[in-house]
């Protein structure tokens, strides 16, 4: 059976088929990791409609790609993109995608400079062609989106069990982060955000040197990153004692969060899961107070596609990754998001951030 990556090549070379195109150059790092699983901060990745790739890096990095990608044809260069073109100068016509929404405005201008000394060759768009096979994860991803999500939420479980009033915003971030390193977290997904009293109502807030006291509605936003792979989860939690306010806006949250996830299946459009979330919290009150993004895919970047809101196009397609997570923000006061990672297929949706979401009231 083919290794993941030469499937995922395979994969690109269907697409380049349906695209009536040649070749791909590859040009994002992250795109070229899912195509070969080289980790290095430099390369390019020429893939032919044939089924050849050839990898390209610097010399930083001939021993690591020689390790990660064995398999393929490997050149060393400072001049990337360049130096894969150069290995298709036999042929007489070539349509090579390429990958416009990541190149810089020099470095397009320098493949296509490039592409006209072959009058036969025509340079287009591939179109964001690699993001949409990643939108469907294999079992090598779900493997390490299972396992980045268990190291996330059993740091939590580790967090929420000791005391946590007193504490500053920022402390609460470290030690969070620490707990997750230590169950063998190979990075954090993202800058973790811990937000207490009116700073829950900051959508995205960087940790500070306030303390939590009693009253506090406090949320953490959070996840580990392994093998590459990120887990994104929120839970907001009281401290000390709820009022009745909290408890409300709790309330529609939750019953938000669980109408966006019932809404989930495979086929159904992006835009009916972002109805069914919002329609819930208008019919609580909050909608107007819900100022963010109901969800995006989760993977190997902690934001990609699909990116769920009304205007999506498409439909869910079996076994995406993704995020659910309504908000209610109240400025000045608070605010509250209930966030899962869950992972789609044709049994269901699976919550893949298994933490309680009933609304605890600690010390």
């Amino acid at each position: 059976m083919p290794a993941p990556h030469e499937r995922r090549r395979a994969q690109l070379g269907h697409e380049l088929v349906g695209r009536e195109l040649d070749a791909a150059l590859v040009t994002d790092l992250v795109n070229v990791r899912y195509l070969t699983g080289f980790t290095g901060s430099n390369a390019a990745l020429l893939v032919t409609v044939e089924g050849g790739a050839t990898l390209a890096t610097d010399g930083r990095y001939g021993d690591q790609a020689a390790q990660q990608c064995g398999d393929l044809e490997r050149l060393i260069s400072r001049t990337l993109p360049s130096v894969l073109l150069d290995t298709l100068t036999s042929r007489a016509t070539l349509r090579c995608g390429v990958e416009t929404h990541v190149l810089t405005v020099d470095e397009h201008a320098a493949i296509a400079e490039q592409a006209r000394e072959h009058p036969g060759w025509v340079l287009s768009s591939l179109d964001r062609a690699v993001e949409g096979l990643r939108e469907v994860k294999d079992a090598a991803e779900v493997a390490a989106l299972r396992q980045a999500c268990a190291i996330s939420t059993s740091a939590l479980a580790g967090l929420l069990a000791a005391p946590l009033a007193g504490r500053t915003e920022r402390a609460i971030a470290r030690d969070l982060e620490r707990r997750m390193y230590e169950l063998d977290a190979e990075a954090i997904a993202f800058d973790s955000i811990v937000a207490s009293g009116p700073h829950s109502a900051i959508p995205h807030h960087d940790p500070t040197q306030r303390a939590v006291v009693a009253g506090d509605l406090l949320k953490i936003d959070f996840g580990a990153r392994y093998e590459g792979y990120h887990a994104d989860c929120t839970r907001t939690v009281v401290i000390g004692s709820a009022a009745d306010w909290q408890r409300e806006i709790y309330a529609a949250v939750a019953q938000a969060q669980q109408a966006g996830v019932d809404a989930l299946g495979v086929d159904v459009p992006v835009a009916d899961v972002d109805a069914a979330a919002r329609d819930a919290l208008d019919r609580s009150g909050y909608l107007e107070h819900f100022t963010t993004g109901l969800g995006h895919g989760v993977g190997l970047q902690i934001h990609e596609a699909p990116f769920v809101a009304k205007r999506h196009p498409g439909r869910i397609r079996s076994h995406t990754a993704l995020t659910i997570e309504p908000g209610v923000y109240l400025p000045g006061r608070g605010g509250v998001r209930i966030e899962d990672t869950l992972l789609v297929t044709d049994e269901g949706a699976a919550v893949l951030t298994t933490t309680t979401k009933d609304l605890l009231v600690l010390d």
